[in-house]
Protein backbone atom coordinates (compact mmCIF):
# COMPACT_ATOMS: atom_id res chain seq x y z
CA UNK A 1 0.00 0.00 0.00
CA UNK A 2 1.09 3.63 0.35
CA UNK A 3 1.78 4.60 3.92
CA UNK A 4 4.43 7.24 3.45
CA UNK A 5 5.06 10.00 0.89
CA UNK A 6 8.01 12.12 -0.15
CA UNK A 7 6.82 15.61 -1.14
CA UNK A 8 9.60 18.08 -1.97
CA UNK A 9 8.92 21.61 -3.27
CA UNK A 10 7.29 21.16 -6.68
CA UNK A 11 6.67 23.53 -9.60
CA UNK A 12 2.91 22.99 -9.51
CA UNK A 13 2.01 25.86 -11.80
CA UNK A 14 4.20 24.39 -14.53
CA UNK A 15 2.80 20.94 -13.87
CA UNK A 16 -0.80 22.16 -14.10
CA UNK A 17 -1.15 25.55 -15.82
CA UNK A 18 -4.05 27.55 -14.43
CA UNK A 19 -3.87 25.91 -11.01
CA UNK A 20 -5.22 28.16 -8.26
CA UNK A 21 -3.10 27.98 -5.11
CA UNK A 22 -4.87 29.20 -1.97
CA UNK A 23 -2.45 27.90 0.65
CA UNK A 24 1.26 27.07 0.65
CA UNK A 25 1.86 23.49 -0.54
CA UNK A 26 2.63 20.96 2.18
CA UNK A 27 6.13 19.53 1.79
CA UNK A 28 8.11 16.97 3.75
CA UNK A 29 10.65 14.19 3.36
CA UNK A 30 8.69 11.47 5.17
CA UNK A 31 4.98 12.22 5.45
CA UNK A 32 2.66 9.68 7.08
CA UNK A 33 -1.17 9.40 7.18
CA UNK A 34 -3.32 11.10 9.80
CA UNK A 35 -2.20 14.61 8.88
CA UNK A 36 -3.19 17.33 6.38
CA UNK A 37 -1.63 17.19 2.94
CA UNK A 38 -2.06 19.22 -0.23
CA UNK A 39 -4.59 17.96 -2.76
CA UNK A 40 -5.78 19.30 -6.10
CA UNK A 41 -9.50 19.22 -6.83
CA UNK A 42 -11.94 20.96 -9.14
CA UNK A 43 -13.72 24.00 -7.72
CA UNK A 44 -15.98 26.19 -9.86
CA UNK A 45 -14.53 24.57 -12.95
CA UNK A 46 -10.91 25.31 -12.06
CA UNK A 47 -8.25 23.07 -10.47
CA UNK A 48 -7.37 24.37 -7.04
CA UNK A 49 -4.73 23.40 -4.49
CA UNK A 50 -6.07 23.05 -0.97
CA UNK A 51 -5.50 20.86 2.08
CA UNK A 52 -7.29 17.79 3.38
CA UNK A 53 -6.70 15.21 6.10
CA UNK A 54 -4.98 12.03 4.84
CA UNK A 55 -7.45 9.37 5.92
CA UNK A 56 -10.99 9.30 4.52
CA UNK A 57 -13.44 10.29 7.26
CA UNK A 58 -17.06 10.15 6.10
CA UNK A 59 -19.64 11.60 8.51
CA UNK A 60 -20.62 8.20 9.89
CA UNK A 61 -17.07 7.11 10.79
CA UNK A 62 -16.83 6.76 14.58
CA UNK A 63 -13.17 5.81 15.10
CA UNK A 64 -10.55 8.04 13.50
CA UNK A 65 -8.01 5.20 13.50
CA UNK A 66 -10.32 3.35 11.09
CA UNK A 67 -10.09 6.10 8.47
CA UNK A 68 -8.56 4.42 5.39
CA UNK A 69 -5.61 6.22 3.85
CA UNK A 70 -5.81 4.07 0.71
CA UNK A 71 -8.61 2.64 -1.43
CA UNK A 72 -8.14 -0.29 -3.79
CA UNK A 73 -9.10 0.59 -7.36
CA UNK A 74 -10.80 -2.78 -7.79
CA UNK A 75 -13.32 -2.12 -5.01
CA UNK A 76 -14.15 1.58 -5.51
CA UNK A 77 -17.60 0.91 -6.94
CA UNK A 78 -18.41 -1.97 -4.61
CA UNK A 79 -17.69 -0.34 -1.26
CA UNK A 80 -20.12 2.28 0.01
CA UNK A 81 -17.30 4.24 1.66
CA UNK A 82 -15.70 4.96 -1.72
CA UNK A 83 -18.47 4.68 -4.32
CA UNK A 84 -19.92 8.20 -4.14
CA UNK A 85 -16.56 9.93 -3.82
CA UNK A 86 -15.19 8.04 -6.83
CA UNK A 87 -18.19 9.14 -8.87
CA UNK A 88 -18.10 12.83 -7.98
CA UNK A 89 -15.16 13.86 -5.75
CA UNK A 90 -11.83 12.82 -7.20
CA UNK A 91 -8.57 14.59 -6.45
CA UNK A 92 -4.86 14.50 -7.17
CA UNK A 93 -2.02 14.47 -4.67
CA UNK A 94 1.21 16.03 -6.00
CA UNK A 95 4.27 14.18 -4.74
CA UNK A 96 7.87 13.41 -5.49
CA UNK A 97 7.73 9.75 -4.53
CA UNK A 98 6.19 6.95 -2.50
CA UNK A 99 8.03 4.87 0.08
CA UNK A 100 7.67 1.09 -0.08
CA UNK A 101 9.19 -1.65 2.08
CA UNK A 102 10.67 -4.80 0.55
CA UNK A 103 10.53 -7.86 2.83
CA UNK A 104 13.98 -9.33 3.54
CA UNK A 105 15.26 -12.00 5.96
CA UNK A 106 16.79 -9.39 8.28
CA UNK A 107 13.95 -6.89 8.15
CA UNK A 108 12.24 -4.78 5.56
CA UNK A 109 14.32 -2.54 3.29
CA UNK A 110 12.70 0.81 2.49
CA UNK A 111 12.73 2.06 -1.08
CA UNK A 112 11.64 5.34 -2.61
CA UNK A 113 9.56 4.87 -5.76
CA UNK A 114 9.89 7.90 -8.03
CA UNK A 115 9.78 8.89 -11.65
CA UNK A 116 12.97 7.79 -13.37
CA UNK A 117 13.62 11.44 -14.29
CA UNK A 118 12.79 12.47 -10.66
CA UNK A 119 9.96 14.66 -11.92
CA UNK A 120 6.70 15.25 -10.00
CA UNK A 121 3.91 12.69 -9.74
CA UNK A 122 0.17 13.24 -9.63
CA UNK A 123 -1.33 10.49 -7.47
CA UNK A 124 -4.99 9.54 -7.85
CA UNK A 125 -7.24 10.13 -4.87
CA UNK A 126 -10.80 10.72 -3.75
CA UNK A 127 -12.10 13.05 -1.08
CA UNK A 128 -15.13 13.66 1.12
CA UNK A 129 -16.53 16.46 3.26
CA UNK A 130 -17.92 16.22 6.77
CA UNK A 131 -19.95 19.28 7.83
CA UNK A 132 -19.32 20.15 11.47
CA UNK A 133 -21.61 23.19 11.45
CA UNK A 134 -23.57 25.49 9.18
CA UNK A 135 -20.41 27.03 7.75
CA UNK A 136 -17.69 24.70 9.01
CA UNK A 137 -16.51 21.47 7.43
CA UNK A 138 -13.73 18.90 7.50
CA UNK A 139 -12.24 17.56 4.26
CA UNK A 140 -10.33 14.29 4.01
CA UNK A 141 -8.97 12.03 1.28
CA UNK A 142 -7.59 8.61 0.44
CA UNK A 143 -5.15 7.57 -2.26
CA UNK A 144 -6.28 5.04 -4.87
CA UNK A 145 -3.94 2.10 -5.25
CA UNK A 146 -3.43 -0.32 -8.14
CA UNK A 147 -1.19 -3.34 -8.67
CA UNK A 148 2.50 -2.51 -9.03
CA UNK A 149 4.02 -3.19 -12.43
CA UNK A 150 6.27 -6.20 -12.96
CA UNK A 151 9.44 -4.16 -12.39
CA UNK A 152 8.38 -3.03 -8.91
CA UNK A 153 6.50 -6.14 -7.76
CA UNK A 154 9.59 -7.52 -5.97
CA UNK A 155 9.46 -4.42 -3.76
CA UNK A 156 5.72 -3.94 -3.26
CA UNK A 157 2.51 -5.41 -4.61
CA UNK A 158 0.56 -2.13 -4.74
CA UNK A 159 1.22 1.55 -5.38
CA UNK A 160 -0.91 4.68 -5.81
CA UNK A 161 -2.24 5.12 -9.34
CA UNK A 162 -0.32 7.77 -11.27
CA UNK A 163 -2.36 10.18 -13.40
CA UNK A 164 -0.60 11.76 -16.36
CA UNK A 165 -0.68 15.57 -16.33
CA UNK A 166 -2.44 15.44 -19.72
CA UNK A 167 -5.28 13.45 -18.10
CA UNK A 168 -5.52 15.55 -14.93
CA UNK A 169 -8.45 17.70 -16.07
CA UNK A 170 -10.49 14.68 -17.11
CA UNK A 171 -9.69 12.88 -13.85
CA UNK A 172 -10.97 15.81 -11.78
CA UNK A 173 -14.09 16.43 -13.90
CA UNK A 174 -17.21 14.80 -12.35
CA UNK A 175 -18.67 14.40 -15.85
CA UNK A 176 -15.91 12.09 -17.09
CA UNK A 177 -17.36 8.65 -17.98
CA UNK A 178 -16.62 5.80 -15.60
CA UNK A 179 -14.98 3.71 -18.33
CA UNK A 180 -12.49 6.51 -18.97
CA UNK A 181 -11.69 6.73 -15.27
CA UNK A 182 -11.13 2.99 -14.97
CA UNK A 183 -8.67 3.13 -17.86
CA UNK A 184 -6.58 5.62 -15.90
CA UNK A 185 -6.40 3.30 -12.90
CA UNK A 186 -3.75 0.99 -14.28
CA UNK A 187 -0.21 0.07 -13.23
CA UNK A 188 2.29 2.74 -14.21
CA UNK A 189 4.25 2.12 -17.43
CA UNK A 190 7.48 0.28 -16.76
CA UNK A 191 9.55 3.10 -18.20
CA UNK A 192 7.98 5.77 -15.97
CA UNK A 193 8.91 4.67 -12.45
CA UNK A 194 12.02 3.42 -10.73
CA UNK A 195 13.00 2.77 -7.12
CA UNK A 196 16.13 3.06 -5.04
CA UNK A 197 16.92 1.95 -1.47
CA UNK A 198 16.95 4.57 1.27
CA UNK A 199 17.92 4.73 4.92
CA UNK A 200 15.87 2.79 7.47
CA UNK A 201 15.42 6.09 9.26
CA UNK A 202 12.24 6.51 7.20
CA UNK A 203 10.73 3.73 9.30
CA UNK A 204 10.09 6.38 11.96
CA UNK A 205 7.79 9.17 10.70
CA UNK A 206 9.35 11.51 13.25
CA UNK A 207 12.43 11.58 11.04
CA UNK A 208 11.82 14.37 8.53
CA UNK A 209 15.35 15.29 7.44
CA UNK A 210 15.99 15.52 3.70
CA UNK A 211 18.43 12.59 3.93
CA UNK A 212 15.44 10.24 4.34
CA UNK A 213 14.98 10.47 0.56
CA UNK A 214 18.64 10.10 -0.40
CA UNK A 215 19.60 6.94 -2.31
CA UNK A 216 21.74 4.39 -0.50
CA UNK A 217 22.12 2.27 -3.64
CA UNK A 218 21.46 2.34 -7.39
CA UNK A 219 18.02 2.94 -8.88
CA UNK A 220 16.10 -0.07 -10.11
CA UNK A 221 14.59 0.93 -13.44
CA UNK A 222 13.73 -0.69 -16.74
CA UNK A 223 17.21 -0.19 -18.19
CA UNK A 224 19.02 -1.70 -15.21
CA UNK A 225 16.53 -4.54 -15.01
CA UNK A 226 17.51 -5.63 -18.53
CA UNK A 227 21.24 -5.64 -17.84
Amino acid sequence: MAGRLYIPPLDLERLMPGLAIDVPPVTGANLAPRRPLSIIRLEAGRPRLTQAFWGLTPPWLEVLDHAPHCARAESLERRAMFREAFAARRCLVPAGGVYAWQPRPRGKQPYLVTRVDRGPLLLAGLWCRFHTGLTEHHDSFALITVAANDLLTPITDRLPAVIDAADAAAWLDPATPRDTLRERLAPAPGELLGAFPVSRRVNDPDHQEAACAYPTGPMLCRNTAKE
